[in-house]
């Protein structure tokens, strides 16, 4: 990701990127209401596996947006059309859609 000279990421009071906290409640909400739905699914393990590593994104602190994006994906595909999940979903994909398109320098 390219930066103007003196340019920096957006942090809050408490020095934290904003979008940072967006992701990490938005995936917290998504595992959440995984765990409490009580079907199974084929690709539940995937679902879980991603939201997994988009946690520890999360908790690095400077995610990478292409990667992001490709743990969304996966989400996405593994709990298909779980309507009671939709919502805890789009969440994860606005979170995500704050650090921009990869390769714009967003």
């Amino acid at each position: 990701m390219l930066r103007s000279v003196g340019q920096r990421r957006p942090v809050t009071d408490s020095g934290d990127d904003p979008r940072v906290s967006a992701l990490r409640t938005a995936v917290a909400r998504l595992r959440r209401e995984l765990a409490a739905h009580p079907a199974e699914f084929p690709d539940r393990g995937i679902a879980e596996e991603e939201l997994a590593a988009l946690h520890a994104m999360a908790l690095d602190g400077a995610p990478e947006a292409a990667r992001l994006r490709r743990s969304l994906l996966l989400i996405a595909a593994a709990i298909g059309s779980v309507s009671a999940l939709a919502v805890a979903v789009a969440s994860v994909r606005d979170a995500v859609e704050l650090f921009g398109e990869p390769g714009r320098g967003a």
